[in-house]
This record gives C-alpha cells, structure tokens and sequence, in this order.
C-alpha cells in the first residue's frame, strides 16, 4: 500500500499464508491462461504477453510445473473457462481513488464482490474513466541491491528503452513505458539480473493522504477484501498514510 516501501510490499506479498498463496497462483493461473488465447499461442518465444505473464508467476515464486500445467490447459481445453477482463473504478474513503481489474466467468458475481469491498471500505464505486485519468500506466521493475551492480544495471536498463531508473533505500526501481516493458524486462532477464517483481501497473500522479485511524482501518478493509476475491487481478489507488 501507498506509505510504505515497495520491496517491503512485494517481500509481504511472497510471505502470505498458503491459503493467500494459492489465491495469488489463482491469479496467475488466470493470467496465463488469457495471455495463452489471446497472446497468440503456448510458445512463449512467439507469445509475447505469454513471456511477461510467465516472467511475473516466476517472481512471484509459482512452481515451473504449475505453470506448464497452466499453459497446457489454456493450450489443449477448447472448452476451458473463458475469462472476461473487466476495469472497476471508484473511491475509498476521503476520496482516495482506487482502479481494481479483474479476470472473471461471471460478471455479475464479480460486479456484486468488488461492490461490496468498496461499501465496507466506507467508499463507493463510480462511473468507468472517473478516476482512470489520476493514474499513469506504466511497467515497473524492482531488483534488490545484492542482485546487481547498480551503474551497470543503469546502463543496461536504459539502453534497452528504459524511462527511468531510480536507487531505492532497499533495491533499483526501473520504469518503462507499457510499450518498452517487455524488451527492457527481457534485456535483463538474458543478462541474467534477478528481478524482485516484473509487472505492468497504473502509478497515481498525486496522493490523497489519510491521517484519521478511521479512515485508515476503512481503507485497510477495502484493501484487504479485494486482495482476498480470486476475481480481482490487480488493483491500485493513490492513498497514503
């Protein structure tokens, strides 16, 4: 969540329980399977949304043979579940704003959960675009200190088509474009650089601070109740406290 370190977020995110854990290779699974129809086929070295979808079930520590597993299926089940990809969009509390994407086989099932999590989080949904043009998409990718030289990861990041590059307390942040992700998360997986995390994310172009212990807690439950739906893929929001 905003207000706190991005690494100390992905090191939470890895370190849930197994039951979290399984929600989280859910999502992934999801994630494979569209990118496998969609992509363009089960080669990754013709599939290009199938390459990062594998990069980030990778960082996020799933199993190579659950992942084949998953890109088999989506490749060999024409009847397999069809997901639909929907963008919520609304405000916790004080307004903060929040986008939640999700991969779902029932619209209405995910429609009525995301609702839900909003109303608890003493916030409420809103109309497509109302708070779409507060954020900026972009591909981050996060490697920690100890797995690379920070000049040489620089140079290597940028020259693959980087836009920004930046030393963190804990590790490197590297900004692309969504057009540039890819190519620059594929230049240093082939130089060998580990990366904490690898993804496509909406960053906030302002914060909507919340100091009231009130308002926190409601944000918190929001949070916490969208994490816990396997519908949702992935959701952001510009609050910090």
């Amino acid at each position: 969540m905003a207000g706190h370190s991005k690494f100390a977020n992905i090191r939470h995110r890895k370190e849930k329980n197994d039951a979290a854990r399984g929600r989280v290779f859910t999502r992934l699974g999801r994630e494979i399977a569209v990118a496998v129809k969609m992509g363009g086929g089960s080669d990754p070295a013709s599939n290009g949304r199938l390459r990062d979808a594998i990069a980030k079930a990778k960082s996020e520590n799933m199993p190579n043979d659950t992942i084949e597993r998953s890109i088999k299926k989506a490749a060999g089940d024409l009847n397999a579940v069809n997901y639909e990809a929907i963008t919520y969009e609304g405000y916790g509390p004080k307004g903060v704003a929040v986008i939640v994407n999700v991969l779902t086989d029932n619209r209405n099932r995910a429609a009525s959960n995301v609702r839900n999590a909003f109303t608890k989080g003493g916030g409420n949904m809103g109309n497509s675009g109302c708070v779409a043009f507060l954020f900026n998409q972009k591909g981050l990718i996060m490697i920690e200190k100890e797995c690379a030289d920070e000049d040489e990861l620089m140079l290597l990041s940028l020259d693959a088509g980087a836009d920004d590059f930046s030393a963190q307390e804990e590790g490197y942040e590297i900004l692309t474009s969504p057009e540039s992700f890819s190519q620059v998360r594929e230049a240093l997986e082939d130089a060998g650089v580990t990366m904490a995390s690898a993804e496509l994310t909406m960053l906030p172009q302002t914060v909507t601070g919340l100091v009231e212990p009130d308002d926190i807690k409601k944000m918190t439950k929001l949070l916490d109740l969208l994490d816990d739906d396997e519908d949702v893929q992935g959701f952001y929001h510009n609050g910090e406290w």
